[in-house]
């Protein structure tokens, strides 16, 4: 039998204390136009990617998979400011992948990384599909794939689907994080 954490003696602590742990996650507390590169490291860690701009702007990639179905964007100004940190793991940034125009470096820099043990070689169609979880617009736990020709590297298709992982092959309700 599971027990609830606040009917725990301390439960209530405990739960503030998990929390607490929890507070670089998305990089709550991070001020755009206060906090800095380095700021941004200590709370958030090293990032999985990065790409420098030629005006000197920094775009750093924080994938929180398998721990949430998130991957934070962040974005440095020229003068190592901080601008903005946002989940692209939403519908609104799936738009942009593009069908016979992206590639795999362009999904990568509107996506980050996808989640490599759902990352499928399909041999017969020579394709390759790249994964990721995210909150639907019903704030369902669901998953958008892209499908790439591995000839080419280019997008051929894209579709969201929900998990049905959850009970009795329901998506899991899950809190989005924007």
């Amino acid at each position: 039998m599971r027990v609830p954490v606040t009917a725990w003696p301390g439960g209530m602590l405990l739960a503030a204390l998990i929390l607490s742990g929890c507070a670089g996650y998305g990089g709550h507390g991070l001020k755009p136009g206060i906090a800095n590169l380095d700021e941004v490291v200590a709370t958030m860690g090293q990032p999985a990617l990065r790409w420098q701009e030629p005006d000197g702007r920094l775009q750093l990639a924080y994938p929180r998979v398998p721990d949430g179905p998130y991957t934070f964007m962040v974005h440095i100004a020229p003068d190592g400011r901080l601008e903005k940190i946002e989940n692209v793991l939403v519908t609104r940034h799936f738009a942009r992948i593009v069908a016979g125009k992206s590639d795999q470096a362009a999904v990568l820099r509107v996506l980050g990384p996808p989640v490599p043990q759902w990352t499928t070689y399909f041999g017969a169609r020579n394709e390759l599909v790249w994964e990721w979880p995210f909150c639907d617009d019903f704030n369902l736990l669901a998953r958008f794939n892209v499908l790439f020709d591995n000839a080419t590297g280019i997008v051929r298709s894209t579709q969201q689907r929900q998990d049905l992982r959850g009970r009795d092959g329901i998506a899991p309700y899950c809190a989005k994080a924007d």
